[in-house]
């Protein structure tokens, strides 16, 4: 158990539970007098994952510790004790009134779904929109499902080794994508010409990219991977492409678990023919749909780092920008 004492706040911890109040169904009695002084700002802890949530409340904490030690107080009599219990709960007994009834803050709740962005620009960060998707996993012990986009991580290894989400398996014909609100795998559609795909295609999670969706990985290995499953992967170039007018690059990595293909580090070592099966296939796939793509020279593998990393900065700014709503 951790123990705060010295602690005379009972006008922010009334401000953090009306911020939470929508959480936990909370009955909040109202405060005769709120202080005018300016104190740290409770964080808005609604949108995030549980152990980001305990870690951002714990780091408001301690602001509010150092805030407390530079005002004077009126009696020096501490009003709250916060006892944070576990991992999931805060107690607070309010030692100023008679009664030791503690109010307990539960943090591991559900987070309810936030808006969705639509092919906007992340140029400007202010105009961001707030994600839509629903993080599910690591809320609570309750828990059933997770989101392959937001709740599994990149990996350690990122930008250059990191996980990949399947969505299409290597020869299939059907297209499959991830649907963002639910985070499963739907089937998108049967292609129109008579090709398949020459290998796993998927994304890497906690990605954004310009169009509003996770970073596209082309993943080369010796076996079709099923949809819905993850794998780590090396990236090896970047293939630039424009799709109906839009930019749609993709990772081109093998799989770093794959004997065959573990030992590649550029698309330079590819035979020529494995580039221009690949190559083609985007060029194609769309056609019979009267959908204009194109293809650019492959870029080696320091250009897919970069691409990863940068798709990583835009992810976390979509994540800032929705908390600050």
């Amino acid at each position: 158990m951790i123990t705060i004492q010295d602690c005379s706040y009972t006008t922010y911890y009334y401000q953090l539970l009306v911020e939470l109040r929508h959480f936990h169904r909370l009955r909040i009695p109202p405060l005769p007098h709120l202080n005018n002084q300016k104190h740290p700002r409770v964080p808005d802890i609604s949108n995030i994952r549980f152990h980001h949530r305990i870690f951002i409340f714990s780091l408001f904490l301690f602001e509010l510790l150092k805030w407390q030690s530079s005002v004077k107080q009126q009696s020096g009599k501490r009003e709250n004790a916060f006892y944070i219990t576990d991992l999931s709960s805060v107690c607070v007994f309010p030692l100023s009134t008679d009664a030791l009834t503690p109010f307990v803050l539960q943090l591991a709740t559900m987070v309810p779904p936030i808006e969705t962005p639509v092919k906007a620009s992340v140029s400007h960060k202010s105009s961001i929109p707030p994600l839509n998707e629903r993080i599910l996993s690591s809320m609570t012990r309750r828990s059933v499902a997770a989101h392959p986009w937001h709740d599994l991580e990149i990996g350690p290894g990122a930008p250059q080794i990191f996980n990949v989400v399947v969505e299409i398996s290597k020869g299939s014909k059907v297209k499959y994508e991830l649907d963002k609100k639910t985070g499963l795998i739907k089937v998108d559609r049967v292609l129109y010409s008579s090709v398949v795909y020459p290998h796993n295609y998927g994304f890497i999670p906690r990605t954004l990219c310009e169009d509003s969706d996770p970073l596209d990985v082309l993943v080369i290995m010796q076996e079709p991977v099923l949809p819905g499953c993850f794998l780590r992967a090396k990236a090896i170039g970047l293939m630039p492409m424009i799709d109906q007018g839009e930019k749609d690059d993709k990772i081109i990595a093998v799989c770093a678990d794959d004997p065959e293909y573990k030992e590649y580090t550029d698309i330079k070592e590819l035979p020529p023919h494995r580039l221009a099966e690949i190559r083609r296939f985007f060029e194609d796939y769309k056609k019979n749909e009267n959908k204009e793509v194109a293809v650019n020279d492959f870029l080696p593998a320091t250009k897919a780092f970069e691409a990863v990393q940068h798709s990583q900065d835009l992810y976390a700014d979509y994540i800032v920008e929705s908390l600050r709503r």
